[in-house]
């Protein structure tokens, strides 16, 4: 019997062509938007943990204890001593791979008779190039700042506003650790293009044995970003340096996804998602739901004669199922296909958000490659199925009470 419902289920479907494509058409849009939908998201976060970790946290972030507490007031004097001693503890640790001595510092930029705010970041490029990519696409014209050297990299919005490019020298004034102020005057050796539009209008780079020295913090860092081996559990890092370290009562040490509330607001993005995603199946089943009813009516007389002939209201139930389980799985398979076809080649092209990211105050770039999460891709296919298959079972259950003498005389 189930081999016969299944030939009479392929025959209404090829018979009814327009109303099963209407219906696989449904099923395949949700079910693409939903693929896109969820590896925009996965580019997304993917995203946000690189720039985070590269740019501003670390996977592991470690300061002097109190200044997080006093940080809005710009404590230079809170550094971390015996930089290279904790290097090398750090770069001991399982799991670490590799460690960013920095100073982050405000300036004021000083070109003529203009001053621009600025953000300004001490490195020690002997070796930040394990840590962050310095290459053709990030510093796309001149090269790095030599150590000893009052040289800087730029970024280029900041350029432009500014007026200046490379061979050019600008001057700066910032707060320094004895609670002072200092000049420096820097020649900018190349121009930076940031992933993140914001670091572009305010960030520059310049070698950390000059920022020391301007800054007056003689072997001293603020910050040392630390980060980890792929697929390492960044939390039992940090607990783990926060045992090991033989400096750990004087620092503090913490976990990357402690720190940024960013990563909170993609959580939070994420199960909203998954909620729109819900109800977005759910529209898209209300189509399947619609069809079912209108086919019950439409066949009415097919129903009765079906009935009459002896097929178990069970029977019409399991027909009207089977037809919308295989254009269900119909229209999940194109969408997915073309799902994962139109992420494919997003990943490789890029999202280009433009000038829309600027004035944003969150660390996503300003292209984003949105990224397939084979999971995710599996589960809204047969979620796809399974509820476009499952709201036809309730009309289907009422066609299965009509007596056949009243579904013929209904015609």
């Amino acid at each position: 019997m189930i081999m016969k419902l299944r030939s009479i289920a392929y025959r209404n479907i090829y018979r009814n062509r327009r109303r099963s494509i209407l219906s696989a058409t449904a099923i395949m849009v949700a079910a693409m938007s939903i693929v896109l939908l969820f590896s925009f998201l996965g580019g997304m976060k993917a995203d946000l943990t690189y720039n985070l970790q590269t740019y501003s946290t670390g996977a592991v972030r470690i300061r002097h204890k109190d200044f997080s507490k006093y940080e809005r007031l710009n404590p230079m004097h809170l550094t971390i001593t015996d930089v290279d001693q904790l290097r090398d503890e750090l770069l001991s640790e399982a799991g670490v791979s590799v460690v960013s001595p920095r100073i982050s510092f405000p300036a004021r930029i000083y070109k003529g008779e203009e001053n621009y705010n600025a953000m300004g970041v001490g490195l020690d490029f002997s070796t930040e190039a394990e840590y962050q990519d310095l290459g053709p696409d990030i510093l796309q014209k001149g090269r790095l700042p030599e150590s000893g050297k009052n040289e800087a990299l730029i970024g280029y919005k900041l350029a432009e506003k500014a007026g200046v490019g490379i061979g050019d020298k600008i001057t700066l004034l910032s707060s320094t650790a004895s609670r002072g102020t200092n000049a420096i005057t820097f020649q900018i050796t190349g121009l930076v293009v940031f992933p993140l539009s914001g670091m572009s209008e305010m960030t520059f780079y310049a070698p950390l044995d000059r920022v020391q020295h301007f800054l007056k913090m003689p072997g001293q860092v603020l910050e040392m970003l630390v980060k980890c081996d792929e697929d390492t559990d960044t939390a039992a890092v940090a607990s783990a340096l926060q045992k090991n370290l033989s400096a750990a009562a004087d620092l503090e040490i913490i976990n990357w996804q402690d720190i940024s509330t960013s990563y909170s607001f993609i959580e939070m993005a994420s199960a909203i998602y998954n909620l729109f995603a819900l109800f977005f199946f759910f529209l898209a089943s209300t189509v399947i739901l619609n069809t079912t009813i209108m086919v019950i009516f439409e066949r009415m007389r097919e129903i009765g004669t079906l009935s009459a002939m002896g097929m178990y209201g069970k029977d019409l139930v399991r027909l009207f199922f089977l037809e919308s389980m295989y254009i269900a799985i119909i229209g999940s398979v194109l969408g997915v296909i073309l799902g994962v076809v139109i992420t494919q080649i997003l990943s490789v092209t890029g999202i280009n958000f433009g000038s829309a990211m600027d004035g944003v105050d969150m660390e996503i770039s300003s292209v984003l490659h949105p990224e397939l999460s084979l999971k995710s891709t599996v589960l809204v296919f047969f979620y796809s199925v399974i509820m476009a298959s499952v709201v036809s079972i309730f009309p289907s259950r009422k066609a299965s009470r009509i007596e056949p003498v009243e579904a013929l005389r209904a015609i």
